[in-house]
């Protein structure tokens, strides 16, 4: 099963940037389409973007402007890059590789283990 650990996330100022990382171990990252979810609190968790294997971005309508998503299967990461950050993007954001399957074999995806990003002045 894949391994997933989010870089530390952190406090923005309104119209601020902050590009999160997500780094995978202990499978073949290249195979596993790849997301960033968040939740805030009271809130359900909702999809922010999501990467496939062989690179196309998929965007809930909401997020496509001021978020990107990016992958560098060499490193083994998953990057999201989020831009004219508001305080209403404040979350728990999680990483997330879903589950596969290649030929006869399925890859059991996982979640990452989330990382708080406060946008405040």
């Amino acid at each position: 099963q894949v391994q997933l650990v989010e870089s530390r996330g952190g406090l923005v100022q309104p119209g601020g940037s902050l590009r999160l990382s997500c780094a995978a171990s202990g499978t073949i990252f290249s195979i596993y389409s790849m997301s960033w979810y968040r939740q805030a609190p009271g809130n359900e968790r909702e999809l922010v973007a999501t990467i496939t294997a062989d690179g196309r971005t998929v965007y809930p309508d909401s997020m496509k402007d001021r978020f990107t998503i990016s992958r560098d299967n060499a490193k083994n990461t998953v990057y999201l890059q989020m831009n004219s950050l508001k305080p209403e993007d404040t979350a728990v954001y999680y990483c997330r590789a879903h589950n596969m399957v290649v030929g006869a074999t399925t890859y059991s995806g996982s979640w990452g283990q989330g990382t708080q990003v406060t946008v405040s002045s």
